[in-house]
């Protein structure tokens, strides 16, 4: 397991840069990790970290685009907006968690 700093801070990562260390993650970090891919937070992307940390705390398993939009109550559409291009992915990162299954 690798480790880098971020906030003056040593945290664990994957290979791709994903936290490995759910206890690491706080929303300071979440808006280091959020800048670092061009993305400013607002109370729509919170609603959607948070659902994102409480559904991998209950389920084990970072939750899908289409999870995230039935449970979560945002449309996939607008998860395309806050979070461009490869929404699924960029999710998991600002919230700390795994790349999901299935992202390349």
């Amino acid at each position: 397991m690798t480790t880098i700093t971020l906030d003056d801070r040593q945290v664990h990562v994957d290979a791709e840069g994903f936290l490995s260390e759910f206890a690491e993650w706080d929303e300071h970090l979440a808006d280091t990790l959020a800048a670092l891919i061009g993305i400013q937070l607002t109370p729509e992307h919170w609603k959607v970290i948070r659902f994102l940390r409480d559904d991998f705390a209950a389920q084990g398993a970072t939750p899908t685009l289409r999870r995230v939009a039935t449970l979560g109550g945002v449309p996939v559409k607008e998860l395309f907006a806050l979070f461009p291009k490869k929404p699924a992915k960029k999710m998991a990162y600002i919230a700390g968690l795994p790349k999901p299954h299935g992202c390349v």
